[in-house]
């Protein structure tokens, strides 16, 4: 199984061109992908910095037929309020019209696995009055990764992008995604019984086995990332894909490797793809591509055994 992780900025490259057809054909050059995780896909949001289409997840679709395309919204914002008096359609103070009713940011996975569930985990946003900030979503789809039917391996993914600002909320959010995993392992232990095959009162089993991918916003070796490593109870822990394949060696940068301008403080380790423990031995390849330009992040590719 081949994963790709990518904080693509809505299609934006370095040069702060967008082009999201761009950005799947480069997803696509890394690898035969059965799983791409995005963070950073919109929806309503033109007036962000390129002018990104009006429904990027629409788009994804259409650029990847054969794949389900999953969203996961963080944050859900009003109308945009437009007074420019060269737009017939709007007037100050009113809303613009003809432009997508809302304003979503969110993260996105697209498979051609088949998926059994999905959750879709608003992260804590505690008050930090000293830094702005935006609700945070965790993604989670739970895969058939054998590619057969209900007898087949399940494997979890989740995708996530914490919050950019704010160190204590990014903790807090760390937390959240320990505790999810936490509450899988007590859904794998004891499922409920389902009421029938039809309803929604289903199966409660969640496997253990889990990939937690996305951007961290939270330096390699950062609190958070120490925190995101620690023993679990009930569960296996987490572990850096990536540091599992190459012991002792330091992560190259995953942000502000050619965008200069955004990470005017240099180039960090901020993209991760945390595997349970259970799957270390499964790990065949996690690589983080230095050479593409197509966002101001660096793709991570993950390859499962």
């Amino acid at each position: 199984m081949r994963l790709v992780s990518w904080n693509v900025q809505w299609g934006r490259d370095a040069l702060g061109v967008v082009d999201l057809a761009r950005t799947v054909r480069e997803a696509r050059r890394l690898a035969d992908f059965d799983v791409l995780c995005l963070q950073e896909i919109t929806r309503g949001f033109r007036a962000l910095p390129g002018g990104p289409g009006d429904d990027q997840f629409a788009e994804l679709a259409a650029l990847l037929p054969g794949f389900t395309v999953i969203e996961g919204i963080g944050a859900d914002l009003g109308v945009s309020v437009c007074a420019d008096p060269a737009d017939p359609a709007a007037a100050p103070g009113k809303p613009a019209m003809g432009r997508a009713p809302r304003r979503q940011f969110g993260n996105a996975i697209a498979t051609r696995l088949p998926v059994a569930q999905v959750f879709r985990h608003l992260l804590p946003w505690p008050a930090d009055p000293a830094a702005p900030s935006m609700q945070r979503v965790a993604l989670e789809a739970v895969l058939d990764v054998s590619g057969a039917t209900s007898s087949g391996r399940a494997l979890r993914v989740l995708v996530t992008h914490l919050e950019f600002y704010s160190e204590r909320q990014r903790l807090a959010q760390v937390d959240a995604l320990r505790q999810l995993q936490q509450e899988a392992a007590a859904h794998a232990a004891q499922p409920a019984p389902a009421e029938n095959a039809e309803g929604p009162f289903a199966r409660t089993e969640r496997p253990v086995s889990a990939i937690v991918c996305g951007d961290f916003n939270s330096a390699f070796g950062s609190a958070a990332y120490a925190r995101m490593l620690e023993p679990l109870a009930g569960s296996p822990a987490f572990i850096d894909a990536w540091t599992a394949l190459h012991p002792g060696a330091t992560p190259p940068p995953t942000a502000g490797v050619y965008d200069t301008v955004q990470w005017s403080d240099g180039p960090l380790a901020c993209d991760f793809v945390f595997v349970t423990e259970d799957l270390r031995g499964r790990l065949k390849r996690c690589e983080i591509d230095g050479a593409t330009q197509a966002s101001d992040h660096q793709p991570i590719v993950l390859e499962l055994d």
